[in-house]
């Protein structure tokens, strides 16, 4: 049920200077193994427990959330909504990066699209074939959309959290060069230290705004304040997400729009603004 943090494919290499000296504090990138476990044919890489471990600890913590009071939505709703919301992660995640960061590939290759294991994921995707699951789920329960929308909200940093902690492992989507102490040199991108903006995203993205939904998840009442998660999710993944793209190399095949902004914070400008207007919202509703 927790959205995964990906966006964008690996970027392509790009390496320091001829003759460039290499800055002694820089941090050799890890071997990590992007594979978890091999069992002959059977591949299963960190990338897909991530989403796993996303979604299996969602459902577990709503399954939670549903019991208190005020939540009109039930455990056995939440149960249903894991497949679906599953499905919409997944063909969301993977529509929303062939249209908004390779269409020009894809058109070429159209049959790319499917090719799901060779990368390719954007969270502004996932985050919109969630919403439409939703929206489907609340009409067959007869339930308040905004209220399941509260519900995915109070836990899905939880996926962005493993999603982009897998990024890191993966040695992708890496950051701007850098001169600060903990930069790491990515083997994929050359011999330059750069900063590590999947740990920043796993940071504030996953733990400081997990810690934020949970705080007012477990302290309001959600038939009276109904919108108020949303709003606050999308008002601060949206802010996080345009923070650290100023940390983040952009995808080499976009690069800079407009010379200055990358896609990502184009995209998140849409959620600043649904989640400031949920808030005025709920606000105007209780004055």
């Amino acid at each position: 049920m927790a959205l995964a943090g990906t966006d964008g494919g690996r970027h392509m290499a790009g390496g320091a200077a001829a003759g460039e000296a290499v800055p002694l504090f820089a941090i050799p990138f890890p071997a990590f193994d992007p594979v978890a476990v091999e069992l002959g044919p059977l591949v299963i890489r960190w990338y897909a427990l991530a989403y796993l471990a996303g979604l299996l600890l969602g459902w577990w913590l709503a399954r939670r959330l549903v019991r208190r009071p005020g939540w009109s939505l039930s455990p056995a709703f939440v149960d249903d909504f894991l497949f679906h919301a599953t499905i919409g992660v997944v063909v969301g995640g993977r529509l929303g990066y062939v249209l908004f960061y390779n269409l020009p590939h894809y058109l070429e290759r159209p049959l790319e699209i499917v090719a799901v294991w060779k990368g390719g994921m954007s969270f502004h995707g996932g985050l919109l074939g969630v919403m439409a699951a939703a929206l489907w789920a609340a009409r067959k329960w007869r339930v308040p959309p905004l209220e399941v929308f509260d519900l995915v909200a109070a836990v899905a940093p939880l996926g962005l959290f493993f999603g982009r902690v897998a990024n890191f492992v993966n040695g992708e989507l890496w950051g701007r060069p850098t001169d600060v102490p903990w930069a790491v040199i990515f083997p994929a991108a050359g011999d330059v230290p750069r900063h590590p903006s999947q740990l920043y995203e796993a940071a504030l993205e996953g733990l400081v705004l997990f810690a934020v939904m949970q705080a007012l998840a477990w302290r309001i009442d959600e038939s009276r304040r109904r919108g108020l998660l949303a709003g606050v999710f999308l008002l601060g993944y949206g802010l996080a997400r345009i923070t650290v793209e100023f940390f983040r190399e952009p995808d080499p095949q976009l690069g800079y729009l407009l010379g200055v902004v990358t896609m990502g914070q184009i995209l998140s400008l849409p959620l600043v603004a649904a989640g400031a207007w949920l808030l005025w919202r709920v606000r105007e509703r209780r004055s």
